[in-house]
């Protein structure tokens, strides 16, 4: 899930990570907008908003939509500069570092929630876009550019291309691989719904409030470490099932 990169993934290995980080996404979102009123997770409407600062010649109070900006910028930047820094060893899983990145970022954020009243909201916004923006950087290079899990407009976009791809049958004939782009972006827009529901009721029904971080770190760090865990397992099976046609092909020479 993970690991495999270019053309050894298969649609499974991108549902996979598409379900578990849509979902957290999903949860860093919800939380981070009631926490703080400012979305967490995509700088689309920052943008907007920056540009409309701006354009009103209200420069000291667009500043911070343009440090929101370049916080998510630096958090994909960053991914990418370790990726590509690493990509050499074999023996390395590259996206294990990025991920831990992320974690501890929402667990800084969820831990320090309990002790300390952020004098400074508009920081732990820049944070959270960081760590969103390390999440899709390295969602985008893992998959090839094909799952993007942070925000839902290109999704809806694709979904909807996809979608009167599947009426044009004369135009368009590889219908199993439409099918499969629209069941992947199903899964990410659904994931991510969830996500959201769960965040909102840790947030504010069960009243965890920030912790809700560390609940979707957490299933970071158990995706992050089951993956490597069953590659391991899977190295260890090969290993023995290589190590038997040795002693096979010896015994019968």
């Amino acid at each position: 899930m993970f690991r495999h990169q270019g053309k050894s993934r298969t649609l499974k290995h991108n549902l996979q990570i598409a379900t578990i980080l849509s979902f957290v996404a999903g949860m860093v979102n919800v939380a981070g907008f009631l926490a703080f009123r400012q979305l967490t997770t995509n700088v689309t409407g920052h943008f907007a908003f920056f540009i409309g600062d701006v354009a009103d010649f209200e420069i000291v109070k667009g500043t911070i939509f343009f440090f929101y900006i370049i916080s998510f910028f630096v958090g994909s930047f960053l991914t990418s500069f370790l990726i590509e820094n690493y990509r050499e060893s074999k023996k390395l899983n590259v996206f294990v570092l990025p991920t831990l990145i992320e974690v501890s970022v929402l667990i800084a954020v969820g831990v320090a929630s309990n002790f300390m009243v952020f004098r400074y909201p508009n920081l732990i916004v820049c944070a959270l876009l960081f760590a969103m923006g390390v999440q899709n950087s390295f969602v985008t290079k893992i998959s090839s550019a094909v799952v993007r899990t942070t925000h839902l407009t290109g999704l809806f976009t694709d979904l909807g291309i996809d979608v009167s791809h599947l009426i044009f049958r004369r135009l368009h004939f590889k219908r199993e691989k439409i099918k499969a782009n629209i069941k992947l972006r199903l899964y990410i827009i659904s994931f991510f719904f969830m996500g959201g529901i769960l965040g909102r009721f840790l947030y504010a029904t069960v009243n965890w409030k920030l912790n809700t971080l560390l609940v979707a770190s957490a299933i970071l760090l158990v995706s992050l470490f089951f993956d490597d865990f069953r590659y391991k397992i899977i190295k260890a099976k090969r290993r023995f099932s290589h190590r038997n046609q040795i002693v096979g092909k010896r015994s019968t020479a």
